[in-house]
């Protein structure tokens, strides 16, 4: 709607910064399909491992998430934050993995999803196959 005003001249152009922000919390919602596509480092694999994050928080089965993406280095990018994101919450005292829980979904955490984050770390190790994050060709 942004684009429709400023295209017709209406109102100032929109801060793309915030533009960017909301879109990106938009495409990293679990409960809507999203496809991004986008330019060399514009914020994809920051958005696709907030999206991961967030079905795996919101009770999501780590063998049913399957990632896909171009490039090798990109999908090892992505598991690699994925697993550095899990790991950690392991490992964090309570308020600090509210704190991270907070940015990561956007709103403050109940007590099953703050322990469920305590766990997703040895589910995702522990599934059946491990999570899929992988290149369009090898999922073909």
């Amino acid at each position: 709607m942004t684009a429709v005003r400023r295209a017709r001249g209406a109102g100032p152009p929109a801060d793309p910064g915030r533009a960017a922000s909301l879109a990106q919390g938009r495409a990293s919602k679990p409960d809507v399909s999203s496809w991004v596509g986008a330019s060399a480092g514009t914020g994809k694999t920051h958005v696709l491992t907030r999206r991961v994050l967030r079905l795996l928080l919101n009770g999501g089965a780590p063998a049913r998430i399957l990632c896909l993406t171009f490039t090798k280095a990109a999908a090892a990018e992505m598991t690699g934050r994925v697993a550095a994101r899990l790991g950690r919450g392991t490992l964090m005292d309570n308020r600090a993995l509210r704190e991270d829980l907070r940015e990561i979904t956007g709103r403050a955490p109940d007590k099953a999803q703050t322990a469920r984050a305590r766990t997703l770390f040895a589910a995702c190790l522990d599934a059946p196959g491990g999570m899929r994050i992988q290149t369009i060709h090898a999922f073909c």
